[in-house]
């Protein structure tokens, strides 16, 4: 089982590269994230790999870090999602933003990435709800499914519910999506004054500035 690869680029095409190792080229396909951080064709570079082995082929899948591997791993967990379409997913939502849309329930993001409908991402929604909250990203740890905390701002800040729920519809009734409402009042939350409650109205007005930010 190869865990990692590392060695210099010798290509970088649509959806793959070709790494060399030792005088040895393998085909990685990678998203589009990672190959946003691939190297030019020469340079020296290292790639987290899953290796998937199937009776016709050996197919290498590298990631930059651990997150989105993380993420491939979870997503094609889910029936239905193969290693292509995982690629897919991560290429429409990075991990940061793909947790929030898991945790939001925000179907209609995950529906932009090709070969994922609506029976499909539903079914991606409501199996790794509860799993997304064991991978950290950015600066915001999911702590339990539809709770954030920001590891940057006070320990109790979190979108819970009450208040910050109707503010999220709220949000969402003026066009916003769901995963871009969520985390606006998450912030909002984060940054309001610890000693009063803010009320829906305070919260929505909180949450469109940290939107048109």
């Amino acid at each position: 089982m190869i865990g990692k690869l590392s060695g210099k680029i010798d290509s970088k095409e649509d959806g793959y590269i070709i790494l060399d190792v030792q005088g040895v080229g393998y085909v990685v396909f990678v998203s589009p994230r990672t190959l946003s951080h691939i190297p030019s064709s020469g340079e020296a570079t290292s790639v987290l790999i899953d290796t998937h082995v199937r009776e016709d082929h050996i197919h290498l899948y590298g990631f930059i870090d651990k997150t989105e591997q993380t993420w491939f791993r979870l997503l094609t967990s889910v029936q239905g999602v193969g290693a292509k379409v995982g690629l897919a997913i991560l290429g429409a939502c990075p991990p940061d933003k793909l947790q929030l849309a898991i945790t939001a329930q925000d179907k209609a993001l995950l529906t932009q990435a090709d070969g994922v409908g609506p029976k499909l991402a539903t079914r991606i929604v409501t199996e790794l709800k509860d799993k997304a909250a064991s991978v950290q990203t950015s600066d915001f740890t999911v702590k339990a499914a539809g709770s954030f905390t920001d590891t940057t701002a006070k320990p109790s800040a979190s979108v819970a519910g009450g208040v910050d729920n109707d503010a999220v519809s709220a949000l969402i009734n003026l066009g916003y999506g769901r995963a871009d409402a969520f985390s606006a009042v998450m912030k909002a939350r984060a940054n309001a004054n610890d000693e009063e409650e803010p009320n829906l109205q305070t919260m929505i007005r909180l949450a469109l500035k940290e939107l048109s930010a």
